[in-house]
C-alpha cells in the first residue's frame, strides 16, 4: 500500500514534517511513503494515480498556501482532475507557520476543499486538544487544538533541525498513521458509486 505526500517547504520546515509523515506511514505494515516536494519539479501523475492515499502540506503564508502548492492544485485540473483519477482515495493534509494560528485553518480548509472536488475521503486527527489546561505542557499531540489536519509551529529566528517541535511531528505521525491504517481498511471496500442518468 502507497501514500504519497506531496507538500512544499520555503525554509525547510514543513519538510521536516514531511519526513515526519513519511515515518509514521512507515509504522503501519505493509505501507510504504512516497515523499513528493513540489519544489523539487514536477511531480509524478502516475504515482499518485496508483496511490492509496495522498497527503497535502504546504507552509502557510499569508493565511493561504504556498504559490507553489497552489500551482500543484492548478495543474492536478488536467492531469487527476477532469479524469478523475483521484476519486475515492484517501486524503489528508498538514501546514506549519511562525505563528500560533497563523490562519492555517485557511490553509487546511483549501487542501480539504481541493481533496472534495477530486471525490477524494477527506481524514482529520482524532485526537483531543492538548496543552489546553494549566498543568498541561507544549509536549502534548496536538498541542494547537486542530481536527481537520495536523498544524504545526516553527519560531521563525530556528532551522528546521530545531523547529517545529517534536509534539508536532509527534502529531504529523500520528495522523499519517491513522490515514495508512484507514486506506488499508477501505482498500477491501467496493467504493464505486452508481452513477444516476441525468434527466432530460
Amino acid at each position: 500500500m502507497r501514500v504519497s505526500i506531496v507538500y512544499d517547504s520555503g525554509f525547510g520546515h514543513t519538510a521536516r514534517i514531511a519526513q515526519a509523515v513519511a515515518d509514521g506511514v512507515a509504522d503501519v505494515q505493509n505501507a510504504e511513503a512516497m515523499l513528493m516536494a513540489v519544489g523539487d519539479g514536477p511531480v509524478s501523475w502516475e504515482t499518485l494515480e496508483a496511490s492509496d492515499a495522498i497527503i497535502f502540506g504546504s507552509p502557510t503564508y499569508n493565511g493561504l498556501v504556498s504559490a507553489r502548492f497552489k500551482q500543484f492544485m492548478e495543474d492536478s485540473t488536467k492531469a487527476a482532475w477532469s479524469p478523475q483519477k483521484w476519486r475515492n482515495k484517501i486524503g489528508a493534509g498538514f501546514t506549519n507557520s511562525g505563528a500560533y494560528s497563523g490562519n492555517k485553518l485557511n490553509s487546511l480548509i483549501s487542501m480539504a476543499l481541493f481533496a472534495a472536488q477530486h471525490g477524494m475521503i477527506w481524514v482529520g486527527l482524532d485526537l483531543m486538544r492538548g496543552n489546553s489546561r494549566s498543568n498541561s505542557s507544549a509536549n502534548e499531540l496536538n498541542r494547537l487544538g486542530s481536527w481537520l489536519g495536523a498544524v504545526a509551529q516553527s519560531n521563525m529566528d530556528e532551522g528546521p533541525e530545531i523547529a517545529p517541535i517534536s509534539s508536532d511531528l509527534q502529531t504529523a505521525a500520528h495522523l499519517s498513521r491513522r490515514v495508512a491504517a484507514i486506506a488499508r481498511q477501505f482498500g477491501h471496500k467496493d467504493l464505486s458509486v452508481p452513477q444516476e442518468k441525468m434527466s432530460a
